[in-house]
């Protein structure tokens, strides 16, 4: 009894300890009334992240390959970029990945090393990586989600971003900085 106090103890206490580079989250409301709170603002946020993405040949439509199984990907369909570009989802077999056939990788909830081994595939050849289910961006994707109540946030991570042979403009980094 005592060690499971002193374990929900320490859970309380790191619980109450802020994020660690907080400053690079953002929050977006979640709507409410769909079947998944979340699904929403998630393809909101896949949807500002792909129209602020530069590749070195414009991609017509943006290819999203989503891997893995994804708790929060019910509204990555149909999604249209401001300029009226298409966002094409495909789902893919985690053996499945190739680079070369997706614009954007939008890693569901997979092993850490096997998340780590889609990033490294990714890595430096022109694809956007997001991961749905590592909020320390341990897997090396460029764009991490966040599921805390009420609101999705996200996660940059500026080194896979230059790892990446993409360009993501400034003002995402601002966005990811609460407006500063």
């Amino acid at each position: 009894m005592k060690v499971a106090n002193r374990l929900r103890i320490a859970l309380l206490a790191l619980a109450a300890v802020p994020l660690v580079g907080a400053a690079d989250l953002v929050l977006v409301p979640v709507a409410g009334g769909a079947n998944d709170p979340y699904a929403a603002p998630v393809g909101r946020i896949v949807q500002s992240i792909t129209e602020y993405t530069s590749w070195p040949t414009r991609q017509n439509p943006v290819t999203l390959c989503v891997v893995g199984p994804a708790a929060h990907a019910e509204r990555l369909d149909d999604l249209r970029l401001a300029d009226g570009r298409l966002i094409e989802r495909r789902t893919v077999a985690l053996t499945g990945f190739a680079p070369a056939a997706c614009d954007a990788l939008y890693i569901g909830r997979v092993a850490m090393p096997d998340m780590r081994i889609l990033t490294a595939q990714a890595r430096g050849r022109g694809v956007l990586t997001i991961a749905e289910a590592d909020p320390d961006c341990r897997s090396q994707a460029m764009f991490c989600l966040l599921f805390p109540p009420q609101a999705v946030t996200f996660r940059m991570n500026i080194d896979a971003i230059a790892r990446s042979g993409l360009k993501v403009d400034p003002r995402v980094l601002r966005i990811s900085q609460g407006g500063r």
